[in-house]
Order: structure tokens, then C-alpha cells, then sequence
């Protein structure tokens, strides 16, 4: 019974903690400045289903698709296994679901530890890459420090939590074995179970070994649980609403404020009237552009948190290639710090509270923001459908229209738009000149 207790206690306390954290999030996502992408609903199903459930563009890289492939599967179809567990827990059964399913239930176990094998060996991989082949998308300066401890750190839990499984399962078989002869025949665990604990003849100890293996389970499954939502490895949860919630319209297409946009209409309209009572005084925004987090749209927000750290983005950008200071990677995780420093503070101090910092200047420089050729290549390459575009487009957007910052380059041509309607230097009358040469 105490040992019931303990159990349902750690439940309840993990759950609680995980729901804690998630009501964060959420409250730091909706600090973002509204948007709809409530439009199309069967487009998006359609986008979620095979962008995060169906990973469709991670195998544009085929190696580390299937590697992660392998570590995806072995996490949804694992949670059939917690689901006995936690039966097993609150109620002091053994294999709960092992009676009343029959063959069917040494298919799933052994389905799950066929997966585990293949989480392993694709875990052990990951390793590697990034610590052994150090990939240079995988050791860039924006992952220093903590970004690659939290990536060793998920990937020792996972090999960790692997080892208890077979624990639990190999020295269950041994039990049974010595108990009836008989084996439950699980695919790896049955082979498993007598190669390490063959040797022990003595129940109590098997039992004792299955417990460990059943406990350890149960604890790192909670930690992971709880250690999700301060780790890149949250994309697990939000890579579906990220998805489902994607930009359904064609890449290089911008947005226009639309307050802006009615501004220059009624400008344009020689009969319209600013002082009408149709019009609207309380549309001008609060903000032209996004100099801090809360000025981008909460789609951006859930961009951030979903961000995998992959470095697809970063690896294919043509500034980064070329040198400049720009990674769309690094755009997004600077966001995500800001957010939760922002949102940390707000919980604290209230939604008044400035601690006089901004996600542009203290986090991402204006040298990072101008670098971006708006190609879009991040956009194509992200996973998870990322859109770090539209984060660096506000950002310029507020360096231009409130701060009037732009590159030397750029002032120029806007002149001559301005005073010419064209970006060349040459006057509106002069425009079909070319036509009249000879």
C-alpha cells in the first residue's frame, strides 16, 4: 500500500507540475498580438497530418529522418505501455492488460520493444553526430552552453529509459521462466531476459530487479514529462498546433498592416472624409512593426517554442553561408527567451512592468536583421513549418518605419521611390526615353 501511495502521489504531482507549466506557455503564447488561422480547416488537417505526423519534410534528408523516425515512433507507440503502467500503479496489479488481451497484448509489448531496440540505435547515433562527427549545423555558436547540454541530456534520458524497460521486461520473463516455464515471449525480452538474469535462480531478486526496471521507468518518464516544456524537445507536443496553425499562403508573400493599408486609402479617396463617423480613430496600432515580443503575433510566439533547434534553417541560408551574422535558428530561440523572460516578468510584476529590455537590440541586432535576403529557404526547410521570415519582416518593418533605420542601400532607393514613384534616379517624364533611341 505505501508503495501504492507513493505512486499515485508522484502521479498526481507530475501531472499537476506539467499542467502548471503548460498554463505558462499558454499564458506566454497569448501575450502575442492576434491573428486568424482559423481558415481552410481541411488544408490544415491535411498540412498537420503529413508535415508532423506523417514528418514529410524531414526526409528531404533521408539518414537523420529515418534515425528520428525511429526515436518518434518509439515515444507514440511507448505510451501504450505508460497507459498499463499507471493502471498498474494505482490499482497493485501485474500486467494489467496481459489477461483480457491475450495474443494481442505480446504483440503490442513486443512491437514496442522492437522500437526501443530502433530508438537506441538512432539515439546512439544522435550522439554521435553531435558530439563525435560534431555536424557543423549541429555545433554553431548559437548552441554552446546550454542548447547542447539540453540535447545530450534528452538523448541520455531516452538510452536511460530504454535500459529500464528491458530491465522490467527481461527480468519478468526470467521470473516467469523459473515460476511456470513458460516465457510471455516478447520479441527482444525473451531473449533479453535469459542472457542477463538467467543466472539468478532466486525470485526475490528477479522481482526486485523488475521493480527497479518498473520504478526507474515510471520516474523518468515524469521527469521527461515535466523537463519538456523548459527544453527544445516540447516540439513533441506543439508540433502539431504549429503545423495545423501553418501560413496557408504561398511563400514570398507579405503582409500588409491593415491599418496602414486604410490609411493610404483614405488618403487616396478625394472624397472621403477623416472625421466621418465610419471611421475608425482607434485602428492605429500601438506599434508599427515588432520591437519587442509582444508586438508579434502569437502564432510567431508558438513558432518560437516549437523551434527544434534542427538547424535546417540555418544550414541552408544563403546570408549564413555566405558569412553574415544572420541564423534563423538563433532567431527563433532568442525569441523564445524573450517570451519566457517577458512572460516571467508579467506573472510577477503585472503587464505594466518594463525591465527596459527588447527582443530587437538585446537579442537579435539590427546587422542580424538586415543580413535576411527574404529568400524563404528557412521557411521551406523547417520541419515543423517555422516561419522565421515573418519574425526578421516586423523587426525591419519597426527599424524603418518608427526609427527611420535602414542600410545606406536602401535610403537611396526609397528616396527616389518617394519623390520619382520608381527606385531609380531618373524623373517620372524622362521614363520612355529608352523608347526613343535608336
Amino acid at each position: 500500500m505505501i508503495a501504492h501511495l507513493i505512486f499515485v502521489i508522484l502521479l498526481l504531482v507530475s501531472f499537476g507540475l506539467f499542467s502548471y507549466n503548460i498554463w505558462k506557455v499558454r499564458y506566454n503564447i497569448l501575450l502575442g498580438q492576434d491573428i486568424d488561422r482559423t481558415d481552410n480547416s481541411a488544408e490544415r488537417w491535411k498540412t498537420m497530418f503529413l508535415v508532423a505526423f506523417g514528418q514529410k519534410k524531414m526526409f528531404s534528408r533521408p539518414i537523420p529522418a529515418l534515425l528520428h523516425l525511429a526515436l518518434y515512433a518509439a515515444f507514440v507507440i511507448t505510451q501504450i505501455e505508460l497507459i498499463e503502467i499507471i493502471m498498474d500503479g494505482v490499482s497493485g496489479s501485474h500486467r494489467f492488460f496481459h489477461d483480457s488481451l491475450g495474443a494481442f497484448y505480446t504483440f503490442m509489448i513486443s512491437f514496442i520493444e522492437i522500437l526501443s531496440v530502433a530508438a537506441f540505435i538512432g539515439t546512439i547515433a544522435f550522439l554521435w553526430r553531435r558530439n563525435v562527427l560534431k555536424l557543423p549545423r549541429l555545433s554553431m555558436q548559437e548552441l554552446k552552453g546550454w542548447p547542447m547540454k539540453d540535447a545530450n541530456l534528452i538523448l541520455i534520458l531516452e538510452i536511460i529509459l530504454i535500459c529500464f524497460i528491458f530491465t522490467m521486461n527481461g527480468a519478468d520473463e526470467a521470473a516467469r521462466k523459473i515460476q511456470s516455464n513458460e516465457s510471455y515471449g516478447f520479441a527482444i525480452s525473451q531473449y533479453v531476459g535469459p542472457l542477463f538474469f538467467g543466472r539468478i535462480n532466486s525470485l526475490e531478486t528477479l522481482h526486485l530487479l523488475e521493480q527497479i526496471g518498473w520504478w526507474g521507468h515510471v520516474i523518468i518518464v515524469f521527469i521527461f514529462m515535466n523537463y519538456l516544456p523548459y527544453s527544445k524537445h516540447f516540439h513533441i507536443f506543439l508540433a502539431f498546433p504549429n503545423t495545423y496553425y501553418s501560413n496557408l499562403e504561398k511563400k514570398g508573400k507579405f503582409t500588409n498592416m491593415e491599418s496602414v493599408t486604410n490609411e493610404v486609402k483614405l488618403m487616396l479617396d478625394p472624397n472621403a472624409d477623416p472625421y466621418a463617423a465610419s471611421v475608425d480613430v482607434d485602428a492605429a496600432p500601438k506599434r508599427f512593426g515588432a520591437k519587442d515580443v509582444t508586438d508579434l503575433t502569437w502564432k510567431n510566439l508558438l513558432d518560437a517554442y516549437t523551434c527544434t533547434e534542427c538547424g535546417r534553417c540555418t544550414s541552408s541560408c544563403p546570408a549564413n553561408q555566405t558569412g553574415k551574422k544572420l541564423s534563423p535558428r538563433k532567431i527563433m530561440m532568442d525569441t523564445r527567451d524573450r517570451l519566457t523572460e517577458v512572460g516571467e516578468n508579467f506573472r510577477k510584476n503585472g503587464k505594466d512592468y518594463s525591465d527596459g529590455k527588447s527582443l530587437l537590440s538585446d537579442y537579435i541586432t539590427e546587422e542580424e536583421v538586415w543580413a535576411c535576403t527574404s529568400c524563404n529557404a528557412c521557411v521551406q526547410e523547417c520541419p515543423v513549418n517555422i516561419d522565421p521570415l515573418s519574425i526578421i519582416i516586423d523587426l525591419r518593418r519597426f527599424l524603418v518605419m518608427e526609427e527611420s533605420k535602414m542600410p545606406t542601400e536602401l535610403t537611396g532607393m526609397l528616396t527616389n521611390i518617394e519623390n520619382n514613384g520608381a527606385p531609380w534616379q531618373f524623373s517620372p517624364s524622362d521614363r520612355l526615353n529608352w523608347a526613343n533611341e535608336e
